[in-house]
C-alpha cells in the first residue's frame, strides 16, 4: 500500500465564500476558505512532520508557513491597521525572520505556533469585519494601503502559499487535493 492509499482524508474545514455577498463578505469568506486551506493541509500530521523541509533545498515546511502567516496578519492587521506596536513573533536579533528557521519542530512549538496563529486570525477577524474597507493606513515602506487591499493582500499571501504547502504535504504523505 502506498503512502497515499495509507492517509486518510481529512474533514475539510472550508465553506465557500458567499456567491452573492457584499464586498466585505466576499473577501473575508476568500480570506477564510484559504486560511482553512492552509489548516487542511496541516491537519493530522505531528510535530516531525510539519516541521519537515519536504523540497529540498528550499527551508520551507508546513510549519514555517503557519508561523510565516501569522506574522503576515501580525504586521498587516495588528500593525498597520491597528497601530499595535508589538513586535513581529518570529524575529531575530540580527533583524531577520525566523519563521521557517527553527530546530527540530517538538510538540509544544507546534501548539504555540498554531495558537499563535489563530489568536493572529481571530484579532484580524474583529478589526476587518468592522473597518471601512476605503479607510487608508501607512505601512512602512509598501506606502498608504487601504482595507481592501490589505484584505486582498491577505487573500494572495494564503493562495500562493497554499501552493507550497499542496507540494509539501504531498512530499510528506502523498496526500494530494484542494
Amino acid at each position: 500500500m502506498s503512502a497515499q492509499e495509507m492517509a486518510a482524508p481529512a474533514p475539510d474545514p472550508r465553506t465557500d465564500p458567499p456567491p452573492c455577498g457584499s464586498e466585505r463578505e466576499t473577501l473575508l469568506g476568500f480570506l477564510d476558505y484559504q486560511r482553512r486551506t492552509l489548516e487542511l493541509k496541516c491537519t493530522g500530521l505531528g510535530a516531525a512532520e510539519l516541521g519537515t523541509r519536504a523540497v529540498p533545498p528550499s527551508g520551507l515546511s508546513l510549519l514555517g508557513l503557519v508561523r510565516h502567516l501569522s506574522d503576515v496578519e501580525r504586521f498587516w492587521v495588528r500593525a498597520c491597521l491597528a497601530g499595535d506596536p508589538a513586535p513581529p513573533l518570529y524575529w531575530g536579533p540580527d533583524g531577520n525572520d525566523t519563521d521557517f528557521d527553527f530546530p527540530a519542530a517538538d510538540a509544544r512549538m507546534v501548539a504555540l505556533s498554531l495558537a499563535a496563529w489563530k489568536d493572529e486570525m481571530a484579532f484580524a477577524d474583529a478589526a476587518l469585519g468592522s473597518e471601512p474597507l476605503k479607510r487608508a493606513v501607512e505601512a512602512g515602506h509598501h506606502g498608504t494601503v487601504t482595507v481592501r487591499w490589505i484584505l486582498v493582500h491577505l487573500i494572495e499571501e494564503y493562495s500562493r502559499h497554499n501552493g507550497h504547502a499542496d507540494l509539501l504535504r504531498e512530499c510528506l504523505d502523498g496526500t494530494v487535493g484542494e
